[in-house]
This record gives structure tokens, C-alpha cells and sequence, in this order.
């Protein structure tokens, strides 16, 4: 392994904080949930998950349960065997376990000669040599070297505190190879990352907003052309009746610029009208990050926002231009993220892949300068610019020459219809750019909402794909056993033990700091670091390693080692607080305190059928704590004669 080089002192200390960054519940994972009236089969599997997840107490209820139920066969009886002795030492087996493991094979009717029956056998014959220090082992380790996995595998894992003697260190040497082998298998290092993220949820958008044209603006258009026509109309019908011919050519080209400018007119009002829109949106806010609060969800995501637009920083950028260039569409992306999952029940964990994936395609737009296209894009044509001022020109000059024209014989006629005309006209025209705009509005922001789902669908699926071969909780629990094991073997190196010069050894798995938090329901948390604690009981004293333990790359760091007799252990004690919490403390005479935070979880982050009290007893499981309490707690009670009292029921036994 990698690491700093290992310091020694006299004395284990340790800081009882603990950097969380992120607690993960993968919801939809049962894979230790059985469903109601579950048969004696269905529990006999959750049984055999919670033991390769590394909770032996409530896996030996479950399985127990099943088997007392009348499930039989020789898987039952090999897990069932292997449940019964797993993460506790022979001197921690009450009599009616003791009683149990030995009647297995008959109870569940052990029978022919497959693997499982091989298994089943082999667990006995181990556990007879162990009882009997002058076995010969040679056929017993050819027998057991022969097995089948995953039987041998299982058995190298589950009876490790359970054996003694010459055959404890032959089957620990094993143990360690096939640790030290696998201890990053399976893409290890690829996956571990991928069980803290949580199952992404989909993309959601708001809905693009209709087109608002309230019926007053449709009854102007409608009124205002229809009152313009019948003027412009009389206008007309006067120069017709006078027969002036060359006013009425006019007057017509100057009806048609008008519409030409209208044209021309309704497209220049549409392009401004969005361009203002977008540039509202790209505009920096006046309060930005938002006062939401940090623990809210809409904090969370400001937070998020933040930490991503602080990190994607455009190459062709130093990072003030870019977050005080991009502070306008950061807040209008984060309102949206905040509006369409607020009231939906989503972490932001779910959704950090989607605001992960929006600044990225900032970024993108930022660095290949297409961010602030649209200025471009909706800038007005200089020639739509010339044909609305042409056409209001030939307007104007028509409008001119017919009232002139027809003033001669009707003045007043003229005058009304030349001033409806106009006001209506106006009116009229108004109210059909507006028109106008808005379907035209509805109908970019559709085509732009479509293409931005069609990335963000795109993006989704790819993380999808990236988060397919997530680890599950048992692929957890044994990388964490093999990394056990390596540590456990580092320290026998140190003091030149090997395991049989071990009376006892026992672990506390703890959260290191920083770290992140996983786990799925019913189960127990998993870190990105922890902080283990390994104390060795020999002869001698106690002999404890401290270490954390980076758990993606599989390697220890920050070592500390101290030694104290049995004597000098004053009082061992958990704490408990109101929300579950646990604090492991191991006291020492002359006042050092050893201690170990165990973390539960987060009332937010219960499931339905979950209580502080079910998920703080699976944490303490899975941590090792109750092998740990019965040696420490004997120690404490007993000190170096400890010792002698355990040789002591060992013969009882």
C-alpha cells in the first residue's frame, strides 16, 4: 500500500468532527427489504445479502428466521453455518448458537456432494481442528483449498476471528492473499465513486408559455382594419367619382408601401422585443447568489450553481470575466432548476448531473463564442429597416396626394376618412405586432426549449449509462473486508506477530474526514474515507493502528500506532446522542482518550419504513462494534487477567 510513512506515539487522539459532504440514499435499491408476509425463501435471501453486506447479527436473525421456518437445503445450511460464527469470536457464542451450528447439517438436511454440501462439511471439519490443537491440517487445507468458490471465498471471510492456532495462521495467510489479490477487483478503483451519486432523476422543463393575446388586442386588430378599410376605401371611391385617375395610381402605391411597411415594421418590432427579452435574461442580477436558505433546497442549489460555474471556467477566460459575464443566465438557470423541482421531492444530488451538464454547455457556448450569437441573430436588418421607412414614406405621400385630390369636391368627406384612417390604421397595426410577436415568441422559445431538451435528454442517458455498473452494497462490504485484511497484515509486520501470537483482534470502521455518505435503505452507511481503528490483543498489551483510509484507490494514510498494557485501560463507553449518533471512547489512566464517531443517518434521509433507532443498530453492525465492545469492555473489567478468563471459557466451551 501507499501512503505517508506510519508515525508512532504514545497515545491515539483523534478530532470528533467530521467533514460530511454529501448523504446518499439509494432509494430505489431493496436489495434488504423483504416484502410483507415474505416467505421463509424470500427471507433466507435477504439473509444471505445482509451477511455479504457485511451485517452478521441481523443477517443470523433473518436467516435464522428461515430456518426455523423449515427452509432446508445445503446453501441454507452453509449460510446458515457462516451466519452463526461470522463477525465473532467462538467466546462471543451463546450456547444455543454453539448448539446450532453443530446440529446444521441435520436441521437443514446436508445431503449429497455439491458445492454448498462441500462447503457446509468443510466449515465443521475446520471448526473440529480448531477445537483440537493436534490435528493434522494437511488433508484438512488440501480439502479446503480444493473447494469451489464462492464457497472458499466466503469461508476465508467469515471465519477469521472464529478459529485458533496453527490452523488460524493457515487459513489467515490465505485470507491475506486472496486480499491482497482481489482487494482492487472488479474495476475497483472505476466504480467505487459511482455509489455515492445517487440515481439520477430525468429532466424536467417548465412549459414554454403560451402565447398571451388577451381578446381586447384581437378586437383592435380586427375593428381598427376593418374602420381603416372602409375610410381608406371612401378615400378612394371620392378620386374615383372625379375620375383622377393618376391621385388614385398614387394613392394605391402608397396603400401598398403601407403594407409593405407593416411587413417590414411587425419583423423590426419582434426582433427588438426578443432581443431585449434575451438580453434580460443575460443581464447581471441585482442580488445574486439568492438569500435562500443553505439548508433549503433552494440553496442547495445555489450552492451547486456556484460550485460549478466556479470550476468550469472557460479557457479563453480568467474566472472574474466569467462568473460577473455569465451572472444573469447563472440566475435564470438556477430559478428554473429551483421552479421545476422544488415541490417534486428531489435532492439535489439527483439532479447536480443536470446542472452539471447546463454550465458545461455554457462553457461551450462561451468558448467557441456562440454564447451571445443571438445578439447577432436578432439584430434588425438594415434592409428591413429601409423597406419599413420606404414603405411609410409611400405611405404617407399616397395619403397625401388623395386627401389633396379629394378635398376639391368633398373637403370634410376627405378630411374624417383620411383621420380614421390613420387613428385606426394605428390602432390596428399595433395590435397586430403584438399579435405577431407573441406567436412568433411562442414559436422560437418552443424551438429553443426543443433543442435544449434534446441535449439534456441526450446527457441524461449518457450518465445513465456511465452509472450502470455502480457497485452494489455487498461489493462494498467485502473491498472494505480485503482492505481490513491488508491493514490488519500491515500491523502483524510492524510488531512481528504473526496471527496465532493474537489473542484477539478488532476493528472500528469510522467516517474519515472529508468525506461522503452512502448507503441504501436498511443498510449500512458507506464512506469515501474512513478512519480505522485495529486494536490487537496479545500477551504483551494492546497493540492499536490508526489509519485513514482512502477507500476509491484502496490505500491507507496518516498512520498513528501506540501500545498500552492491559492495566492502563480505565473505561470503555459508547455514547449515544438524541439523532442516533454514536461515539466509540476508550479511556486510558493517565487521561488519553481514544475515540471513534459513528455517524447516523440524517432524519431527511430515512426511508418510509426506517427509524433513527434501525438504522443506528445496522451502522454499529456493520461497524464491528459489538466484537469490539466484548474484548474492550473485558479488558476494562478484567485487565491482563482477561486473559485467563477467556482460555478459561474457552475449555467450557
Amino acid at each position: 500500500m501507499t501512503g505517508p510513512e506510519a508515525t508512532t506515539t504514545n497515545y491515539a487522539e483523534d478530532s470528533s468532527q467530521v467533514g460530511m459532504q454529501a448523504g446518499v440514499v439509494h432509494g430505489d435499491v431493496t436489495i434488504y427489504s423483504a416484502p410483507p408476509a415474505a416467505s421463509p425463501k424470500e427471507r433466507f435471501e435477504i439473509g444471505t445479502r445482509l451477511l455479504d453486506g457485511g451485517q452478521p447479527s441481523k443477517a443470523r436473525e433473518v436467516i435464522g428466521e428461515a430456518v426455523m421456518a423449515g427452509l432446508t437445503g445445503n446453501r441454507v445450511c452453509f449460510h446458515w453455518q457462516l451466519a452463526l460464527v461470522s463477525g465473532r469470536a467462538w467466546n462471543e457464542m451463546p450456547a444455543a448458537d454453539a448448539a446450532a451450528l453443530r446440529q446444521a447439517p441435520s436441521f437443514c438436511r446436508l445431503s449429497g456432494g455439491d458445492a454448498w454440501a462441500d462447503g457446509a462439511r468443510t466449515v465443521l471439519r475446520l471448526l473440529d481442528a480448531a477445537a483440537r490443537p493436534g490435528t493434522d491440517l494437511r488433508p484438512l487445507l488440501k480439502d479446503f483449498d480444493n473447494l469451489a468458490e464462492p464457497q472458499r471465498g466466503m469461508i476465508l471471510r467469515h471465519l477469521e476471528l472464529f478459529l485458533e492456532g496453527p490452523l488460524k495462521n493457515e487459513i489467515w495467510n490465505r485470507a491475506l492473499d486472496e486480499a491482497r489479490k482481489e482487494q482492487m477487483a472488479d474495476n475497483r478503483s472505476e466504480r467505487v465513486w459511482k455509489y455515492f451519486h445517487p440515481s439520477p432523476v430525468a429532466p424536467r422543463f417548465p412549459p414554454v408559455r403560451p402565447p398571451v393575446i388577451p381578446a381586447g388586442t384581437r378586437g383592435r386588430a380586427v375593428c381598427g382594419a376593418v374602420v381603416s378599410g372602409v375610410a381608406a376605401l371612401n378615400l378612394g371611391y371620392l378620386l374615383l367619382r372625379d375620375l383622377q385617375l393618376l391621385t388614385l395610381l398614387v394613392y394605391a402605391l402608397g396603400i401598398g408601401g403601407g403594407f409593405w411597411a407593416v411587413h417590414a415594421g411587425t419583423q423590426w418590432h419582434y426582433l427588438t422585443e426578443r432581443l431585449h427579452a434575451k438580453d434580460r435574461e443575460f443581464r447581471p442580477p441585482r442580488e445574486f447568489p439568492s438569500r435562500a436558505k443553505p439548508s433549503g433546497f433552494a440553496g442547495k442549489v445555489d450552492q451547486r450553481f456556484d460550485h460549478y460555474f466556479a470550476r468550469y471556467v472557460p479557457r479563453n477566460a480568467s474566472r472574474p470575466t466569467w462568473l460577473m459575464g455569465t451572472a444573469g443566465i447563472r440566475k435564470s438557470l438556477r430559478d428554473e432548476m429551483v421552479e421545476v423541482y422544488r415541490e417534486q421531492r428531489t435532492s439535489v444530488e439527483q439532479i447536480a448531473w443536470l446542472i452539471r451538464y447546463r454550465v458545461s454547455e455554457v462553457r461551450r457556448q462561451w468558448e467557441n463564442g456562440t454564447l451571445w450569437d443571438y445578439r447577432q441573430e436578432l439584430a434588425v436588418p438594415l434592409s428591413t429597416k429601409a423597406a419599413t421607412v420606404l414603405g411609410l414614406t409611400a405611405l404617407a405621400s399616397g395619403m397625401i396626394w388623395a386627401v389633396a385630390g379629394a378635398a376639391r369636391t368633398a373637403p370634410v368627406s376627405a378630411a374624417v376618412s383620411a383621420l380614421l384612417a390613420l387613428v385606426a390604421g394605428v390602432v390596428a397595426v399595433r395590435a397586430r405586432m403584438r399579435i405577431a410577436a407573441e406567436t412568433r415568441r411562442y414559436a422560437a422559445d418552443d424551438a429553443e426549449q426543443s433543442r435544449i431538451q434534446e441535449g439534456c435528454w441526450a446527457a441524461f442517458a449518457r450518465w445513465k449509462r456511465k452509472l450502470a455498473d455502480k457497485p452494489t452494497d455487498p461489493e462494498m462490504a467485502i473491498w472494505l473486508d480485503r482492505d481490513r485484511k491488508v491493514l490488519l497484515s500491515e500491523a502483524l509486520r510492524h510488531y512481528g506477530l504473526t496471527m496465532s501470537d493474537v489473542i484477539t483482534h478488532a476493528f472500528i470502521e469510522a467516517p474519515g474526514s472529508p468525506t461522503r455518505r452512502a448507503r441504501v435503505p436498511k443498510g449500512p452507511p458507506r464512506y469515501t474515507r474512513y478512519r480505522l481503528l485495529l486494536f490487537l490483543l496479545t500477551k504483551d498489551g494492546v497493540r492499536q493502528l490508526t489509519a485513514e483510509l482512502d477507500f476509491e484507490r484502496g490505500t491507507f494514510h496518516n498512520r498513528a500506532r501506540t501500545n498500552y498494557r492491559y492495566e492502563a485501560v480505565a473505561a470503555v463507553r459508547v455514547r449515544q446522542a438524541d439523532d442516533g449518533n454514536h461515539s466509540f471512547e476508550l479511556a486510558l489512566v493517565n487521561g488519553e482518550l481514544v475515540k471513534a464517531e459513528m455517524l447516523a443517518t440524517a432524519m431527511e434521509e430515512l426511508q418510509v419504513d426506517e427509524t433513527l433507532a434501525t438504522v443506528s443498530e445496522t451502522t454499529l453492525d456493520a461497524a464491528g462494534l459489538s466484537h469490539t465492545l466484548h474484548v474492550m469492555e473485558g479488558i476494562a473489567a478484567e485487565g491482563k487477567l482477561w486473559i485467563e478468563q477467556e482460555r478459561r471459557r474457552r475449555a467450557d466451551h
